[in-house]
């Protein structure tokens, strides 16, 4: 009786250990599946963004990785015409989610500051800064493209064209991953 109780102990003990190992099998799996998709940031990307508000129409964009889920964007916008010369840069803080496969979502914060020289009217020249956010979605091709869309709303906070509210960006954006 005594070694019928001394095998189940052992037995007990031998299925612990394997569920034990299993555990930490499956906790190294998905450690090891979370920074796979994490690394879907590529290290650099630099293109165009192409919206039509408060970022001029096209912004040359750059995007740099600070870690596995975190990246820093910056966007240059220029627009020069008959009415105004401006340009505005804009940089942003953002934090990245893989959702499936080479599909992201990405959401952030930073802010913008400009110049703008209206050319029929003074009322509004000089220097702008505005607070920003950010929501998109992206896809990461086998090839080094990255193509996104994005939700960008900006509140003026120092003489944003003279109306200090909310303007809303939208915008498609195409950048070469390096």
């Amino acid at each position: 009786m005594k070694t019928l109780q001394g095998n189940n102990k052992k037995f007990i003990r031998s299925i612990d250990l394997v569920g034990k190992k299993m555990i930490l099998t499956v906790i190294a799996l998905l450690a090891f599946t979370y920074s796979m998709n994490a690394q879907e940031i590529s290290s650099n990307a630099i293109g165009l963004r192409f919206g039509d508000n408060d970022g001029f129409g096209v912004e040359v964009s750059y995007q740099h990785k600070l870690n596995d889920a975190k990246r820093l964007e910056v966007d240059l916008g220029f627009r020069n015409n008959n009415n105004f010369d401006i340009w505005k840069l804009t940089g942003l803080h953002q934090w990245v989610w893989n959702i499936d496969g080479g599909f992201n979502w990405y959401a952030g914060a930073g802010a913008g500051i400009g110049n703008v020289n209206i050319k029929n009217f003074d009322d509004d020249d000089g220097l702008f800064v505005n607070i920003a956010g950010t929501v998109g979605v992206e896809y990461n091709f086998d090839i080094p493209l990255l193509v996104s869309l994005d939700f960008r709303p900006e509140i003026g906070v120092i003489n944003d064209f003279g109306n200090n509210d909310l303007d809303l960006d939208l915008a498609l954006s195409v950048r070469y991953q390096f």
